[in-house]
């Protein structure tokens, strides 16, 4: 159900990345737009601890499988099945789009192995960049326009704040709160449930056990109401469910989905 963010090459929703810069990209503009059909088969995308109680209100949190996790919110419980948005990627309704989608097609990117220097790129295949007629610009002249200073900072902050998710995983992870998941939902009329796997989840048994100096340390780090939140949210699962059983998105076929 939930599978981590690819490892090889590119992240997720990344086809391609070409750094921005005002030599080869003078005359491009940056088209608005009003969907985002690249989302429209992601049904789980990364989430950073900064979201986390915006987020739990609309999308259940869980962590990928395996040995190094990461936040994900869910949009959908199966592979390619996206519920909050519809085949052509305009929103369904109220919901809240993660950061990470919202980063999209930018990023910032370290464009040699032996430097530490990140620099702005774009997805050049998500076909909103380019030398339009229309749009808006991403220079003046040399200069990047308010618009491009704008974007470098939205990714900036993103990776400050990976920094503080990645922090809060490695600390999850150390007070060994973390199981793996399951959950089992049997629609009216169904004769097996679907069974969703794949994903870990807090242990509530293991929290409540938490004594002492431990308990005080997650408290005063502020760790604490971003696990509540991820658990409240987990009660959206079901939610979801509904959602694709009302969008004709469930597999044909009863049986545990991964």
């Amino acid at each position: 159900m939930a599978s981590a963010p690819q490892s090889n090459s590119l992240p997720i929703l990344y086809s391609d990345l070409v750094p921005l810069n005002s030599q080869q990209h003078a005359d491009f503009t940056l088209r608005a737009v009003d969907a985002a059909p690249f989302l429209a088969d992601q049904h789980a995308v990364p989430l950073t601890v900064d979201e986390f109680v915006s987020a739990q209100r609309f999308l259940p949190i869980v962590f990928s499988s395996g040995e190094d996790p990461v936040p994900l919110a869910l949009m959908g419980l199966n592979e390619g099945v996206n519920t909050i948005v519809d085949d052509e990627g305009k929103i369904r309704g109220l919901s809240y789009i993660p950061a990470y989608v919202r980063r999209y097609p930018w990023m910032l990117a370290r464009l040699r192995p032996d430097s530490e220097e990140l620099s702005l790129c774009f997805d050049p295949k998500v076909g909103t960049i380019g030398a339009f007629e229309d749009g808006e610009a991403l220079f003046d002249g040399a200069e990047p326009t308010e618009l491009t200073k704008g974007i470098l900072a939205f990714c900036e902050q993103f990776e400050q704040a990976a920094a503080r998710t990645a922090e809060f995983m490695k600390e999850l992870k150390s007070y060994d709160l973390l199981m793996e998941g399951e959950v089992a939902i049997q629609p009216e009329g169904a004769d097996k449930p679907y069974v969703y796997r794949g994903f870990q989840m807090v242990n509530e048994q293991k929290l409540r056990d938490l004594r002492g100096d431990t308990l005080r340390k997650i408290n005063q780090s502020g760790m604490l109401p971003l696990i509540h939140a991820h658990l409240f949210s987990l009660q959206l699962i079901r939610e979801i469910f509904q959602q694709q059983v009302e969008q004709g998105k469930l597999p044909p076929v009863l049986a545990p989905a991964l």
